[in-house]
């Protein structure tokens, strides 16, 4: 539901290319009601089903809008070569392994930083998934990567993703503007802020849901 840092592209990998071993992408992390795991050949047609929607697509810069099964086996591919860096998840459901959308970490600034991007299917949302799916994967990334501080953003009018990163310890640091490929333009978006010290005291996330 944030404007997401899984950047997707109509053109493929090169044809060289070997996927990484699972263990070096994505490790599994879990949370109370959901799996984050590395996305597999066989998400593809849940990926598209869900985000082939306008209302899913227009909250988020970088989903283009028809999103087709192909478009999803190519963003598969492209995490399994390790194009898309070491910490790609589809979120999924614990008990009914359902998949409910996706999540990531980028590292920027020289990994100084982390960039954080989410997206749930609109069946999934008002339900806290988001939040917790965010958590979990904040957790990890300031425990593996080392970082000072994890960026997120959204659309100025996503205002349940707002809420999600507010929830979460972020701090507003301002406007800007970004592409959305499914609207074709440039829309306003809103710049957020978690540092490791703010982080270190709410890790518990005692009464942050």
């Amino acid at each position: 539901m944030q404007s997401p840092i899984l950047k997707e592209s109509q053109s493929g990998f090169p044809s060289d290319a070997r996927p990484l071993p699972q263990e070096l992408l994505s490790p599994q992390l879990q949370s109370e009601r959901l799996t984050l795991r590395a996305p597999e050949t066989a998400d593809a047609h849940a990926i598209a089903h869900l985000a082939n929607n306008i209302n899913v697509a227009a909250k988020l810069s970088r989903m283009p809008h028809p999103y087709t099964v192909a478009d999803a086996a190519n963003f598969i591919a492209r995490v399994a070569s390790g194009e898309m860096g070491k910490c790609v998840y589809v979120v999924t459901r614990t008990d009914t392994r359902t998949l409910l959308g996706g999540c990531a970490l980028e590292q920027t600034d020289g990994g100084r930083g982390l960039e954080i991007g989410y997206w749930l299917g609109e069946p999934y949302w008002n339900r806290g998934l988001a939040t917790e799916a965010a958590q979990t994967l904040i957790d990890h990334g300031f425990h593996t990567f080392g970082a000072d501080y994890i960026d997120g953003r959204c659309l100025v009018m996503n205002t349940a993703s707002r809420r999600v990163l507010q929830k979460c310890g972020f701090q507003f640091q301002g406007t800007g503007m970004a592409s959305s490929l499914a609207l074709g333009g440039r829309v306003s978006v809103e710049w957020f802020r978690l540092d490791r010290k703010t982080w270190d005291s709410l890790r518990h996330w005692g009464g942050a849901r």
